[in-house]
């Protein structure tokens, strides 16, 4: 085999970040990825998506630790592989627009910290929404050269999703000067042959390196990077084995041992790759034994593929419904959120557009007159808060949602030029708190969370016993 048909897969392993948050909600604690650092680092692994998406809330909420400390304890263990990062655009990793000067700070201590690459998308695939973020890391790559900025595009079906509108995505991206693309398949219904068509057309529209993302959910993950790969993508997610399948990514050895001794063989060392899947097997049982890994999200959900809708939208909706003693409507509601979704402009279903899809879409039907109530994120999303979709939004609804005056002031530009600066004011209002300019950030996010850990830090740190804390008059026993 001559040199010039090799085309070694790069892959991207997941397991610190995107596989146990799919697979036990972010739950995996910074002490326990530490001790196996060192071996992935000599893997030749493309990156370790290690950061962002939900880490940062569940570090903080949940594990009581600092996320920016886990993210340096992470570099000081990786030495020769990069660092990645999931980044919601203008959302960063919470849940509303935040002004270009938070935005803007965030990339830059995320990358001062340790992150190589940041992935970044938007759930409308506004790139408006995403510019801020890609000026940013190439600011820093300009001043230091470090740091990668990555548009992830969320993969979704409809009739405006045409092979010319992922072209067109693929263009607009390199024109914007991010560094590669990502497709984003979040719900697992990028299916094999139409990935071969997709990356095809993408490739012959850019030259920027293509990565893919996609879950297990649907079952057609691994075949889906097959016939990816022989299109010519470059890079793929991959999760460990015990972290792999159901709603995380295909396992890493699988898709190593599939290129062996192929013009993609990634010349990986399978006994390496045997070391980290001992090293996360013991974790694995403990969280099956505990509950925390349920043995449902390891199955393959069909489902998926025939309603278009994301594994954990499909379990949220459920559960609305039985709060209602309303689950012989389920069928109605799925029927529903295709109707609702072309209203809002046949958006892809992403985080927070699925929640906001799918939370309508029960209401109409529990209510017996669609949009009789329109939930507040709904009404946001046809005010254009949240940024443009690929098609316009139903006028009727519109009319029918919004008051006069909110018709008036119908946004069309992008959202965040409405947003003045914020950075110094968040600062102003959490002082009290400040340890490292990190935390002004995290408290910008999730005011609330942060200073209940701020709170936990400054006990630890002055070694008060929190279990005989009166928090409620702020009294800590030392």
């Amino acid at each position: 085999m001559s040199d010039i048909e090799k085309k070694p897969i790069k892959i991207t392993e997941t397991v610190l970040r995107d596989s146990h948050q799919s697979l036990i909600a972010t739950r995996m604690p910074t002490e326990f990825m530490l001790p196996i650092l060192e071996t992935m680092d000599q893997v030749g692994y493309h990156s370790l998506e290690c950061w962002g998406g939900a880490t940062f809330d569940a570090s903080l909420r949940f594990l009581k630790e600092d996320p920016w400390e886990r993210l340096r304890k992470i570099r000081d263990g990786v030495k020769n592989t990069k660092l990645q990062m999931l980044f919601r655009g203008q959302n960063i990793l919470g849940y509303r627009h935040y002004a270009d000067d938070v935005v803007t700070e965030f990339v830059e201590k995320s990358i001062a910290n340790g992150i190589d690459i940041i992935r970044i998308f938007d759930c409308f695939n506004d790139l408006r929404n995403l510019q801020c973020a890609v000026n940013a890391a190439n600011a820093v790559k300009k001043r230091e050269g470090r740091g990668e900025a990555q548009i992830a595009l969320s993969y979704t079906l409809g009739d405006a999703y045409t092979l010319e509108y992922w072209m067109k995505m693929a263009k607009d991206i390199e024109e914007m000067g991010a560094d590669s693309i990502c497709i984003k398949d979040m719900a697992g219904l990028l299916v094999p042959y139409k990935a071969e068509e997709l990356i095809k057309a993408m490739k012959s529209a850019t030259k920027l390196p293509i990565q893919l993302h996609t879950h297990y959910t649907s079952g057609v993950a691994s075949m889906t990077y097959l016939k990816a790969v022989e299109a010519g993508v470059d890079v793929i997610d991959c999760a460990i084995s015990p972290f792999a399948l159901g709603t995380s990514q295909p396992a890493t050895e699988v898709m190593v041992e599939t290129f062996k001794g192929t013009p993609y063989d990634t010349g990986f060392d399978q006994n390496l790759l045997a070391k980290i899947a001992d090293h996360f097997r013991p974790y694995r049982e403990e969280c099956l034994k505990s509950g925390l890994l349920n043995p449902k999200v390891l199955g393959v959900d069909i489902k998926t593929l025939m309603y278009q809708v994301p594994g954990g939208m499909l379990s949220n909706m459920v559960s609305q419904l039985k709060e209602q003693n309303a689950e012989d409507k389920y069928y109605d509601v799925l029927q529903e959120i295709p109707r609702v979704r072309k209203d809002l402009g046949e958006p892809p279903l992403v985080t927070p557009s699925s929640q906001i899809v799918g939370t309508q879409a029960v209401f109409n039907v529990l209510m017996g007159e669609r949009y009789k109530m329109a939930t507040k994120e709904t009404k946001a999303v046809l005010h254009g808060e949240y940024g443009q979709t690929v098609k316009p939004f139903n006028k009727e609804v519109q009319d029918k949602v919004l008051s006069a005056e909110e018709k008036e002031t119908i946004i069309t530009c992008r959202p965040a030029d409405k947003l003045p600066n914020e950075l110094k004011k968040i600062e102003e209002e959490m002082k009290e708190w400040k340890q490292q300019d990190e935390d002004v950030l995290s408290y910008a996010l999730f005011p609330q969370v942060a200073i209940d850990f701020f709170k936990y830090r400054q006990a630890q740190q002055e070694k008060v016993d929190m279990t005989q804390a009166d928090t409620k008059n702020g009294a800590y026993p030392v």
